[in-house]
């Protein structure tokens, strides 16, 4: 289809009311993709395009016989959505089928945006600077979304993108799409993309964008009683040096309106993965991805070992990163200079990561990373990986192949001693490198995987992220996933019967773990609740003792235990939500009982939103016993898209502080504005005897003011 020329002014309200949209290009109509294919809904679907020399400019008419019963929870910038009536569309800027930008609205006008980078699962880090309105009408939902020409990188030379268009109901659960409408089709996968003409004369400007910001931070230690107020301010330069290649340069970066991490509890003996949450790290993460389907076994550039330190914060004096595309190159590059923090001396880091589309299937690329966050050790590492996909095998199934292979270099890891951090030994020291192969076949029906990945003892990703070096994986995968056409299953929407088997041998092959996780029952039903049982037996060597809580200790030795769980969840298109997991059975030389819960509410129109989530995990062994207790509750009111309060309360008993506070005000207050205050309070568990005894620990309130000028 063609978008049409825009002429008079558009006013951004949700209605479709201006005389420009009588010239828009239409699309008049979407296609059922799920749970029926091409058969007839009642939901219709309009979409008009508009273009000037500054914007793409979206109207949406969304029919609905039940205007009553269109479902919100969130207003959240880049919330849940899975529940939500809504909107998105899918725009290939490069033509090259594989990278691209998604946006996605709900009925209540709450935004969502992502970048695409060829995988199924869309990279909701980018926060581009667009805006949309919506408006509720007597017979469904209207919008109209104006996307700035200077958000978007894309080649001029093109005369048509690739689009994508996507509608969701959520009461029935039914998505409509105008092009990839099988139930193998995903909605990133640009390969199934449709076009989008008559973008010809959209302008980038000079591509400078300068985004200073200002603060004021005031912090307490109430038990210490030491205090500080100061300011500060720093700045973020934006350069395009070609429509698809950009610059950004950072001074003096700060994140102090990124929300505080998750707690987890840790019953294994290797480190547990945090995501990278900070703006400036996040924008362009995906084009550092390595392989495919590596996961948290291997990262080779991880973003949250620049600035962190065993969990204390590094300041960050400057750094600069290129990233974008030149032709069937993508180009990611980042170099960052620390700031000092005993013991940690200033030092540089460096990471660096080149693809080549060298046919419409295969992607080689390469990564390279310097440095080493402590400032003292010299540490490097390259790898080079490669994919190949398709979407049309046997005319319409996806198929996936990966192959990577690293080396890393620098003076040597310490955890090079003779044996694994897992405990097993091994059979030569000092070898730094690894591989990996992995094929995948995800389609609606049958979903097939398996992989082998070697991590040598001496591997040492500096800027990475590995749990367990000197070990070999082996990790499958089956799931048949029939969905009912009726009878005495027609309340099912679809079933999978699920068998995963993962192995984990040591460099001499002899096995460290072993788990075959089978799900013999595992069910959604059409209303959207999901019923799941579980059985998953597992082998454990410990070649040195396992310290699974303070106090208990579990000897060296082999195990063979079988655990349990069951799964519950209601649907999330309702304004309650609740489900329960339980996980029991055999644990080492004992038992274990580990029971996550959660409770979720919104308003009917999405303004607040009241979540809370357990853990509680019981462990009886003959080394001791030892109770486990994680509880988080979040509260978000919205007072519009564009200004939220959240507060966040995080208490456990394994950690300290064992109490913490974080409340946020967001207040975008034009398109690329924000204003954020922030307050953390934390406690720690006084040693009164009483079970809920705290005393207060330290205090910080953070003001900030960040705005955004672009030419």
């Amino acid at each position: 289809m063609a978008a049409g020329r825009k002429a008079g002014e558009i006013r951004l309200d949700g209605v479709l009311d201006e005389e420009a949209w009588r010239q828009a290009g239409v699309i008049p109509d979407l296609v059922q993709q799920s749970p029926r294919p091409g058969e007839p809904t009642p939901y219709h679907t309009e979409i008009r395009f508009l273009v000037d020399d500054e914007a793409l400019y979206l109207g949406i008419t969304c029919l609905d016989p039940e205007p009553g019963q269109i479902v919100v929870h969130t207003l959240q910038r880049d919330g849940d959505f899975s529940g939500d009536d809504s909107f998105a569309v899918v725009l290939d800027t490069f033509g090259d089928r594989r990278n691209g930008y998604l946006f996605r609205i709900n009925a209540a006008g709450a935004r969502q945006d992502g970048l695409i980078s060829g995988t199924p699962d869309v990279s909701l880090d980018w926060d581009g600077v667009w805006d949309a309105r919506t408006r509720k009408t007597p017979t469904g939902w209207t919008a109209e979304i104006e996307i700035p020409s200077r958000t978007l990188r894309f080649s001029p030379s093109l005369s048509a993108w690739g689009l994508e268009a996507e509608r969701n109901v959520a009461r029935d659960r039914v998505v409509l799409r105008w092009s990839g409408t099988t139930l193998d089709s995903f909605l990133s996968d640009l390969r199934r993309a449709g076009r989008l003409e008559g973008i010809e004369g959209l302008k980038q400007g000079r591509g400078l964008s300068v985004s200073p910001y200002g603060l004021v931070r005031s912090h307490r230690d109430l038990e210490g009683g030491d205090a500080f107020v100061r300011g500060d301010a720093g700045l973020d330069v934006t350069y395009n040096f070609t429509p698809e290649l950009a610059a950004v340069v950072t001074a003096n970066t700060d994140f102090a309106e990124t929300e505080v991490d998750t707690r987890q509890i840790n019953l294994t003996r290797f480190d547990l993965f945090f995501p990278e949450k900070r703006p400036f790290f996040l924008e362009g993460s995906n084009l550092f991805d390595f392989a495919l389907g590596l996961e948290t076994d291997f990262i080779p550039f991880f973003s949250r070992r620049v600035g962190l330190l065993d969990q204390d914060q590094i300041p960050l004096d400057a750094g600069a990163k290129l990233l974008g595309h030149a032709g069937r190159w993508g180009i990611a590059v980042l170099d960052v200079k620390t700031g000092e923090a005993p013991p940690a001396p200033a030092t540089n880091l460096f990471a660096g990561r080149a693809t080549f589309d060298a046919s419409d299937h295969l992607r080689l690329g390469a990564l390279v990373t310097r440095g080493n966050p402590d400032g003292v050790h010299e540490n490097l590492l390259g790898g080079l990986d490669a994919v190949w996909r398709t979407s049309s095998l046997f005319e319409d199934k996806n198929l996936s192949l990966s192959a990577w292979g690293a080396r890393s270099g620098g003076d040597p890891p310490e955890s090079v001693g003779g044996q694994t951090p897992g405990g097993g030994s091994i059979v030569q020291l000092g070898r730094r490198g690894g591989w990996g192969v992995r094929a995948e076949y995800p389609n609606d029906l049958w979903y097939l995987s398996l992989a082998v990945n070697q991590f040598d003892d001496a591997l040492d990703p500096g800027l990475g992220f590995l749990p367990r070096p000197g070990t070999r994986f082996y990790r499958g995968g089956a799931a048949y996933q029939p969905r009912p056409s009726g009878g005495p299953f027609g309340w099912v929407r679809q079933f999978f019967f699920e068998c995963y088997p993962t192995r984990v041998d040591d460099l001499n092959g002899d096995p460290e773990s072993w788990r075959v996780f089978v799900a013999p029952f595992n069910v959604e039903t059409r209303s959207g609740e999901h019923l799941e049982a579980n059985w998953a037996p597992q082998f454990e060597r410990l070649d040195v003792p396992f310290e699974v809580a303070p106090g208990v200790v579990i000897p060296p030795g082999r195990y063979h235990f079988t655990r349990y769980r069951t799964e519950t969840q209601s649907s999330p298109s309702r304004p309650w939500r609740v489900g329960s997991t339980v996980w029991f059975g055999d644990f080492f030389d004992g038992r274990l009982t580990q029971w996550n819960s959660f409770a979720q509410y919104s308003t009917p129109a999405g303004r607040l939103q009241l979540e809370a989530d357990g853990e509680n995990d019981f462990g009886h062994l003959p080394e001791g016993d030892f109770i486990d207790r994680l509880l988080l509750l979040k509260a978000v009111y919205a007072f519009s898209p564009s200004l939220l309060l959240s507060v966040f309360t995080q208490y456990d008993s394994v950690d300290s502080p064992n109490l913490g506070l974080n409340a946020r005000l967001r207040w975008t207050f034009h398109p690329g504005d924000d204003l954020f205050v922030v307050w953390t309070h934390d406690w720690d568990r006084l040693d009164s005897g009483e079970r809920f005894s705290f005393g207060p620990k330290d205090d910080q309130g953070v003001v900030k003011l960040r705005w955004t000028f672009r030419r």
